[in-house]
């Protein structure tokens, strides 16, 4: 298991923002940090750590340039999503991306669209394709939402939901909506689902508030999962974890041969 670092852009600056809000709605979004430093700047201390596999967001428009600066400054080593399309996929990767990631582009009408799917893969290769499948509860199951995190589709997570997206893919993201952002503590159920069910690498995300977090993940997804931290960490004002301590961990973890 491994601590997967992050650079979440909204209007082209790097925050944190609570998932849940993450709406055109004027007035709903809750920010709990924007940096004055530039995203480049964050990818520089991945690149310095050894941090490979990091998520580079782009939460709506507006985030080009950041992202293809962050890019530029660990070529190679971080992952971007957000707006990419079997058209604009191949580009990103030779801006310097390691793979792409995707959510909405693959879901119309609340459903899989297969075909769009089929073109991904086939387009920049399954290994250079991560799937973001985040997930609100509803009843007992977790729904994949699309959208900015605001519409629910009819796909849920499942064994056989994960086995399915696996065929197309190299990795999943899944960040547990309904906790992200918060500080509060991670969504347990869900992540000891995805520990059970991945049937290829997969990185959690939400709710990590203390480096007790990653170990308790590390438990309940059965040393199958990495996990993201975001606003808890102090590069994000936070002060639940430190980056210092994250790096640790993965080092921790690469002394001990956890792969």
């Amino acid at each position: 298991m491994k601590f997967r670092p992050c650079i979440d852009l909204h209007g082209g600056r790097v925050k944190q923002i609570v998932g849940a809000t993450l709406s055109e709605t004027a007035g709903t979004l809750r920010t709990n940090f924007a940096s004055d430093l530039p995203a480049a700047h964050y990818a520089e201390l991945y690149r310095r750590d050894r941090l490979p596999g990091g998520h580079v967001i782009m939460l709506g428009p507006g985030n080009e340039e950041a992202a293809a600066s962050a890019l530029a400054a660990y070529r190679g080593g971080l992952q971007l999503g957000g707006g990419i399309t079997a058209a604009n996929a191949g580009a990103w990767l030779d801006r310097g991306a390691a793979a792409v990631i995707v959510t909405s582009y693959v879901f119309r009408g609340g459903r899989v669209d297969g075909d769009r799917l089929r073109e991904l893969a086939a387009a920049v290769g399954p290994e250079r394709l991560v799937l973001d499948l985040s997930c609100r509860r509803r009843g007992d199951d977790y729904f994949v939402v699309t959208d900015r995190w605001q519409k629910f589709t009819e796909v849920n997570i499942s064994p056989e939901s994960l086995s399915y997206f696996a065929t197309f893919c190299g990795e999943l993201l899944i960040h547990g909506v309904d906790v992200e952002g918060r500080c509060a503590g991670i969504d347990e159920e869900l992540v000891a689902r995805l520990g059970r069910w991945t049937p290829i690498p997969a990185t959690y995300a939400g709710g990590v508030r203390s480096i007790a977090d990653l170990y308790r993940i590390k438990e309940l997804g059965g040393g199958r999962l990495d996990a993201t931290i975001g606003s808890a960490l102090d590069i994000f004002g936070g002060s639940g974890v430190t980056y210092a301590q994250a790096v640790a961990f993965n080092r921790a973890e690469e002394a001990a041969g956890t792969p």
